[in-house]
């Protein structure tokens, strides 16, 4: 299926391989965006904790900019503003 990490032996990998290949295409559906959900909520959550004063907008638009290039964000969002940001 996949290259196995480096730090997974083969046999565990070859559970991991049977229980993707076991899955209907809508179960890893349902998984690959449940883990994107995760991911998603955990940077929003360091993103809170590193910027507590800003808004709830500005910390979305945080993760964004984690996907989306720098000339994308400025020229769709306007942002991140040009005066008052320390980075």
């Amino acid at each position: 299926m996949g290259n196995r990490p480096h730090d997974t032996s083969p046999e565990a990998w070859a559970i991991v391989e049977a229980g993707i290949q076991a899955m209907t295409p809508r179960q890893r559906l349902e998984r690959a965006a449940a883990l994107t959900v995760m991911a998603h909520t955990l940077a929003l959550s360091e993103i809170r904790r590193r910027y507590p004063n800003e808004s709830e907008r500005e910390h979305k638009l945080r993760l964004a900019a984690r996907m989306i290039d720098a000339p994308t964000m400025k020229a769709v969002f306007d942002w991140p503003p040009d005066v008052g940001r320390d980075d």
